[in-house]
């Protein structure tokens, strides 16, 4: 068995008992847990001393699991991820079937479809989606790299994910865009 799959069962155990995981995305080091327990996504935000009215973004592995999620996608949201060149959260005015506590005060939420293959595996074997907020305590910088994430954090965690934590390669957040009512489009962060 591979380090990989290793990993990928590893964190999936920890996620399905509830436990929050420190874990590589397609961006920044993450904090993560199953996105519809709302008491592991409490969790976070103690571990990360963020206030409760903060939204987290939320990954996905493909559009059929987005749309569990979301009510209506924009027409054409198909070929807009297919012309993606980064990884891009999409905030959408319509979630479904998630807990409030996911969701901005505002009632949207924050979706990202991950190409990164650990996390798109470990999605695809939880079959549901996984909170994936910064791996940092609130106000202080994100970590670009696993050396980056504070002892802090590394303590306050279930499990720290041993994948990818040589990478030394500087990663930047997500953009965002928010998709509004009409299906228009508001880039939040570029």
């Amino acid at each position: 068995m591979s380090q990989l799959v290793k990993e990928i069962q590893a964190a999936e155990e920890e996620l399905l008992l509830g436990n929050v995981i420190l874990y590589p995305t397609d961006t920044v080091w993450g904090i993560g847990c199953d996105a519809e327990n709302m008491q592991a996504v409490r969790k976070i935000f103690k571990i990360k001393e963020r206030e409760e009215s903060k939204a987290m973004i939320l990954l996905v592995a493909d559009q059929e699991m987005l749309q569990r999620y979301v009510q209506q996608l924009p027409e054409g949201f198909g070929q807009l991820l297919e012309r993606q060149e980064r990884p891009t959260t999409y905030v959408f005015p319509n979630p479904q079937n998630l807990p409030q506590e996911v969701l901005a005060e505002d009632g949207t939420v924050a979706i990202r479809l991950t190409n990164d293959e650990f996390c798109h595996r470990l999605i695809r074997q939880v079959n549901r989606p996984i909170v994936s907020t910064s791996a940092n305590v609130s106000g202080q910088a994100s970590p670009k790299t696993f050396s980056d994430v504070s002892d802090t954090i590394k303590k306050r965690v279930d499990f720290v994910v041993n994948w990818r934590q040589d990478d030394d390669m500087a990663t930047t957040p997500s953009r965002i865009v928010r998709i509004r009512p009409d299906g228009s489009q508001e880039v939040l962060r570029d």
